[in-house]
Formats: C-alpha cells, sequence, structure tokens
C-alpha cells in the first residue's frame, strides 16, 4: 500500500485537470457549427448551436441547416441524417474562398485603398455582401465581432457613386462617413467613435432606414477557421454567421 502526502495529491489533481483540461480543448476544436438554421427544426438547432464532433443531424422536411465543420460550409436540406463527420469531399476553390473570407489580413491589404477611396482588391462582380466576414456592412447592420479595434473596415454594396452616412454612438459620439466613387471599403472613424466591446451604434445615410451595429471586441482570434466561427457563435455574432451561410448555398448536400 502507498501513501500519498497532501503535496503528491495536489500535483496529481493538477496532473489531471490539465489532461482534462486538453482533452476538452481538442473536442471542442473538432466539432459544428450551425451558422443558419431554418424549418420545423430550427428550435433543435439554431443559428450558433455547436455541436460535438462525429455527431449525427436529423432533419424534418422544410429543414434546412447550414453548418460549418472541417470540411467546408455546407447546407443539409431535410428530410434525413446527416453525418458531421468532416469527410464530405469539398472542392479546393471552396476552400479557399473560406479562408479568404476568414482571413484577417484581407483587411490589412485593402487598408490603405480604403483610406484613399482607391479601388481595393479586385472587382467582384455583383456582389450580394462583404468578401471578408471581418467587414461590417452598413446597409444591413447586426451583431460583429471586431478583430482589431483600430482597423476595423466599413462596407457598403454600391461602389459606383460616392456615398456617405454618419455614424453614431449610444454615448453620443458621432462622425460623418464618406466613401469615394468606386471604393466598397471605408475604415471605422475610431478617432471620433472608438469601437468599444458591447457597445450600439446606429449608421444612416439618405438612402435606406438606418441600421444598428453591434460591436464586440475579441480578445484573440483562433488562426484555425471553425474555431473562429466557434468564437463569433459564442459571442452572438449573427452579421458574420449570416455571411459564412450565405457562402454555403452554392454548395448544397442533401435533397
Amino acid at each position: 500500500m502507498f501513501l500519498v502526502d497532501g503535496k503528491q495529491l495536489r500535483a496529481l489533481a493538477a496532473s489531471v485537470s490539465a489532461i482534462a483540461g486538453l482533452a476538452l480543448t481538442s473536442h471542442a476544436v473538432a466539432q459544428s457549427v450551425v451558422v443558419r438554421s431554418t424549418g420545423p427544426s430550427a428550435q433543435t438547432y439554431p443559428q450558433g448551436r455547436k455541436l460535438p464532433a462525429g455527431t449525427s443531424v436529423t432533419l424534418k422536411a422544410g429543414d434546412h441547416v447550414t453548418v460549418l465543420d472541417k470540411a467546408g460550409t455546407r447546407v443539409l436540406n431535410g428530410p434525413g441524417t446527416f453525418a458531421l463527420n468532416g469527410e464530405v469531399n469539398r472542392d479546393a476553390g471552396g476552400g479557399a474562398q473560406l479562408a479568404t473570407m476568414m482571413a484577417r489580413t484581407g483587411g490589412s491589404r485593402t487598408r490603405t485603398g480604403a483610406v484613399r477611396g482607391a479601388v481595393s482588391g479586385p472587382v467582384m462582380s455583383a456582389p450580394t455582401g462583404p468578401e471578408n466576414i471581418w467587414y461590417i456592412d452598413v446597409s444591413k447592420g447586426g451583431t460583429y465581432c471586431v478583430a482589431d479595434p483600430a482597423t476595423v473596415l466599413l462596407w457598403r454594396p454600391e461602389k459606383t457613386e460616392e456615398g456617405t452616412g454618419k455614424l453614431l454612438s449610444q454615448d453620443g459620439s458621432s462622425a460623418d462617413v464618406t466613401w469615394r466613387a468606386g471604393s466598397a471599403l471605408k475604415v471605422w472613424p475610431a478617432a471620433s467613435v472608438p469601437v468599444v466591446d458591447g457597445q450600439t451604434y446606429t449608421f444612416s445615410n439618405a438612402v435606406g432606414m438606418p441600421v444598428k451595429i453591434r460591436t464586440m471586441v475579441l480578445a484573440q482570434v483562433p488562426s484555425d477557421e471553425l474555431e473562429v466561427a466557434g468564437v463569433i457563435a459564442d459571442k452572438g455574432c449573427t452579421a458574420q454567421l449570416d455571411m459564412l451561410a450565405n457562402l454555403a448555398q452554392s454548395s448544397q448536400v442533401g435533397g
């Protein structure tokens, strides 16, 4: 029989806790995130829900659930049962598009152009939304996770003509925002209207109704796309989950 003193017991407990933490971390990484859900099972699989690795989703007729997992984004159409095992074949183009959409470097490359009003990046035909999840769509608003408060970019859908608007914070600070003709991006005027965690802002312009924008500042941004999706789901950043869901529309699975 072996006797264990208090010091050894505490050390053993710490080791077990560390191993358990590693196991939980590994489990958390290998999962799926629901980025959009409509139909009879929407309450069972709501937007932002994280599902365990290897689980199966059982859907009813009329269900349309969009998930992001290790295989990429895909739309599951009920009825049917679908295994979320990350083994669905995905074309290389779709994977590259997802990586580009979630990359923080996208903002860095276009920041200079956005400040000067020049055309930023490749021209996309009839864009339906921002090409990067870190851009804030001023035409729709919503809750957005922010990777870097100093480099937030505002995106507008119509960039042919010059555009103007006003950004107003709930604390009373405000700033005019002006896009030059040909530019879809504009740096958030942080000097006048700081980006604050949990703050709500109103953006208004001459066209359309004012929209509400809520910012959630992330303390740390994971490098893995699935982990990023998990973080923004935890923060309730539904606007960015919608962007990921839109990306999946071209690669539907199910029937």
